[in-house]
């Protein structure tokens, strides 16, 4: 049960809030106005508003987030960016960088009827195995098509430094992971060597979402499989398209594989009929002609990068900052990731 005092700052949020939605969405608060919490991720809480028939995403930092300042801007911008290209997005409608409004900034999104994939998966996609292949076609695709919208001419010439991106990845990430270390973590040396020794050269830059997978997109609710919209924004840049890929294929088991994050559920894409990595490759290939001669790479930075953020919020939980119990299993998971990717290279930097 919450205090008085508590109870009276919600209400306080609360009404500044909708003062806000009213000023900046003309929503009339005469028609009611309800904010509701409907998820929270490890850095950002999703609320869900609704006026009558209307309804609304907000996204703000979750308290122990780590996230710049600046992000939901950065977000902002490049969802107003990819308005008009063939890249599903939720509408930006507004973003507040106020902290006296709510207590941090927030993002205001139109809301978007589609599911994100979890097991189980809704029909007609349970049942039926060639609708699940579309899924996967439906992500090499749309990442194909992110690669090739025009970021300069959408109004995204200082939203990234792409000169030199790859070059900077691994002093990058690992700078990250030793602010935040406290154990030993084997594999992260010789991987760390591997990649700056191998560096590809990168072709033309694009914009990156950074974190490309099934838990950021949603599906539309009918066959044939589409994706309604691509969510979550906020490590978006600009560099080398393929650092997408290589995310997706590092993160994307196949049946009868233990997951490379560790754990013993089955994944979304380890059921019969979605496409394997070398399926999805090569139709990325197909959409956006560019060459994968390098694409062992891009896996093992992914693995890589990964373990490097995550170790940052085990740190945080090993000195009792985070009680996030999702924070308690990286204890295994990072170690787990470096290995993977300790396997690929000892492999000659091979795609899995």
């Amino acid at each position: 049960m919450i205090s008085k005092s508590e109870a009276e700052a919600q209400f306080s949020e609360q009404f500044r809030l909708y003062a806000w939605l009213e000023a900046e969405l003309a929503i009339d608060l005469k028609q009611g106005v309800r904010a509701e919490k409907f998820a929270a991720g490890a850095s950002n809480e999703i609320w869900e508003i609704r006026s009558g028939e209307n309804r609304w995403v907000l996204r703000r930092p979750a308290s122990d987030s780590t996230l710049r300042s600046d992000t939901l801007a950065r977000e902002f911008w490049v969802l107003r960016a990819l308005d008009g290209t063939s890249v599903p997005h939720p509408q930006a409608l507004a973003v507040c960088e106020d902290s006296e409004v709510i207590g941090g900034p927030f993002l205001v999104m139109a809301h978007v009827d589609g599911f994100t994939p979890r097991i189980p998966l809704p029909e007609p996609f349970a049942g039926d195995a060639s609708s699940r292949h579309d899924m996967g076609v439906a992500m090499a695709d749309v990442l194909g098509h992110l690669a090739a919208v025009d970021w300069r001419a959408n109004g995204l010439d200082d939203f990234g430094r792409p000169d030199g991106y790859l070059d900077r990845q691994v002093d990058r990430w690992l700078g990250q992971l030793e602010r935040a270390r406290t154990r030993e973590l084997p594999d992260v040396d010789d991987v760390a060597a591997w990649l700056r020794a191998n560096v590809p050269s990168m072709g033309e830059p694009g914009i990156l979402h950074g974190d490309y997978q099934f838990a950021n997109v949603m599906f539309d609710h009918d066959t044939p499989a589409r994706i309604a919209a691509v969510v979550d924004w906020e490590q978006s840049t600009i560099g080398d398209p393929l650092v997408d890929l290589g995310w997706l294929l590092a993160l994307w088991d196949e049946p009868g594989e233990e997951p490379v994050r560790g754990g013993d559920e089955v994944r979304v894409n380890q059921q019969d009929g979605f496409p394997t990595r070398a399926e999805l490759a090569a139709r990325y290939a197909h959409v956006t002609g560019r060459l994968l001669d390098a694409l062992g790479w891009y896996e093992v930075l992914a693995l890589f990068k990964l373990a490097c953020v995550l170790e940052g919020a085990y740190a945080r939980f090993a000195r009792g900052e985070s009680q996030n119990p999702a924070h308690a299993r990286l204890e295994a998971m990072v170690p787990g990731l470096l290995q993977s990717a300790g396997k690929l290279v000892r492999a000659g930097g091979a795609p899995r």
